[in-house]
């Protein structure tokens, strides 16, 4: 327990359960699987986030979700070797394009113009 309390602090020493939260899932058959992360460095974790604005404004609207407790969202990543859970991320990549673009079949591919001999 911390011996002294600053009103401007970020963040408190003590955390408190973030209560119910929106999960990310994928389809999984009849049922929905919860989505794994990594961090940055690239260690595994789960992902919650305590409203649905913050899990649409961070992997987009379309993104399946599901209601899980901080507890229950646990027990499900621990198994898996995951014992991170990150509440409310608000950095992830950019999403990968839908489609590469490609030449028309039969195109004539567009040719730099030749550089030209100057005079010096």
């Amino acid at each position: 327990m911390c011996l002294f309390h600053y009103a401007d602090e970020a963040e408190p020493e003590e955390r408190i359960p973030a209560g119910p939260l929106y999960v990310p899932a994928r389809p999984g058959g009849a049922h929905r699987v919860v989505r794994l992360f990594r961090t940055p460095l690239g260690t595994r974790t789960a992902v919650g986030f305590t409203s649905r604005d913050r899990l649409s404004a961070t992997l987009g609207a379309e993104q399946p979700w599901i209601r899980l407790s901080e507890a229950a969202l646990r027990a499900m990543a621990e198994p898996l070797g995951v014992s991170l859970l990150t509440v409310d991320p608000t950095l992830t990549a950019p999403p990968v394009a839908a489609k590469a673009t490609t030449c028309p079949v039969g195109a004539p591919l567009k040719q730099a113009p030749a550089p030209t001999a100057r005079t010096v």
